[in-house]
């Protein structure tokens, strides 16, 4: 494509032409499109302290999908910025299940009640022979 004697396809900037620089720019956007949606949800957890509206099973099969690409990559190597996006995904959402765990954790997890020992059973050596 000529445009008044100017060739983009052979546009240069540091080595690079402009399909180099627009390739590069998808890969990446490839690799980290699939966290960023996670990164708000994470942010909302943490603020609230509150993991309510967050299924785990999301991340139970994000982790599944993205561990069987990774599998598969051995058998059938394909595009590294899916390998990228595989394992970033994982690191993700352990994070993500690291950060729900601790918020339920404190939240939900009731403590078990306090249970104390008072009564005198020294004379008891079973509950048929104990005297009341």
């Amino acid at each position: 494509m000529v445009v008044e004697g100017f060739d983009i396809t052979s546009f240069t900037v540091m080595g690079f032409t402009i399909i180099d620089a627009i390739s590069f720019g998808s890969q990446v956007a490839m690799v980290i499109g699939g966290v960023v949606p996670f990164i708000p949800q994470y942010l909302d957890i943490w603020r609230s302290q509150n993991a309510e509206g967050f299924s785990l099973f999301v991340c139970l099969a994000l982790l599944a999908a993205n561990i069987l690409r990774i599998m598969f990559w051995f058998g059938k190597r394909f595009e590294f910025p899916l390998l990228a996006q595989s394992v970033i995904m994982i690191v993700t959402m352990m994070v993500l299940v690291e950060l729900c765990v601790r918020v339920k954790n404190r939240n939900e997890i009731i403590a078990a009640k306090q249970r104390k020992f008072i009564g005198e059973y020294d004379h008891c050596l079973s509950v048929r022979f104990c005297k009341r």
